[in-house]
């Protein structure tokens, strides 16, 4: 590929030169750090989905009558939101084994334990957005003869959804740069082979910025689709 009349190895060793670095020798290994980014984004796109089922599922029992059921999700959110992702993560992938006797992948550990502290900060998102739905469309819910399941379905859920999508998106791309955890435990992802990279060539500041441009990108691809999500429900609301 060439850029202005200069083939891609032509411009890196302009840049080595200009600067003192040695991207040269990062580029035989840019196909295996970009074999990262299909765990990395598979680790996203999981647990976010999972995150996001779970935290609606327990706003709505936030809204429920039963003491049981929202002190089990209030004691949920403390916990979760209370202690460190990293901790979290540790317990799942090497603490279960140990009650358990199962080991889980490292990939796999990885995202039940993200999906489980993204389900802590999606239901609060949820809860606050259920409750700036105003009390007249319960009650206009109710003179349709709706029952209660059928207004949140039907009717509250939609609304808040819309209300909810650019946080939604910010909690989206934390859990894509907190992906990073999980090569502490052994996965594949961008970050573990970025420290493979420097470990064998034994240079450092080249392929951490590489890496960091790549989070970059992929991050504000990610907004870009909410953002695009949000105009998009906005426009189907004025219609």
């Amino acid at each position: 590929m060439a850029i202005l009349g200069y083939s891609m190895d032509g411009l890196v060793g302009i840049l080595d030169q200009k600067t003192g670095l040695n991207f040269g020798l990062m580029m035989p290994s840019l196909p295996f750090l970009f074999k990262g980014v299909g765990v990395t984004l598979l680790f996203t796109a999981v647990s976010l989905t999972c995150g996001l089922t779970m935290g609606a599922f327990f706003s709505v029992l936030r809204l429920l009558p039963s003491k049981i059921a929202r002190g089990f999700v209030i004691a949920y959110v403390s916990i979760f939101r209370g202690t460190p992702v990293l901790v979290q993560l540790a317990i799942v992938y090497f603490a279960t084994p140990q009650l358990t006797g199962y080991e889980i992948p490292p990939l796999w550990a990885a995202i039940l334990s993200m999906s489980l502290n993204s389900a802590a900060y999606v239901s609060e998102i949820f809860r606050g957005a259920l409750r700036s739905i105003p009390p007249g469309q319960w009650e206009a819910a109710a003179t349709l003869g709706l029952n209660r399941t059928q207004t949140l379905r039907h009717v509250i859920f939609p609304q808040a959804f819309a209300y909810v999508i650019p946080t939604l998106g910010n909690e989206a791309a934390n859990i894509l740069k907190e992906s990073a955890l999980v090569s502490t435990i052994g996965a594949w992802d961008l970050m573990r082979r970025t420290n493979m990279i420097s470990a064998e060539k034994y240079i450092f500041f080249e392929p951490l910025l590489t890496v960091a441009v790549i989070y970059y990108v992929l991050v504000n691809i990610l907004t870009s689709c909410f953002h695009l999500g949000e105009k998009y429900l906005l426009k189907k609301r004025q219609i």
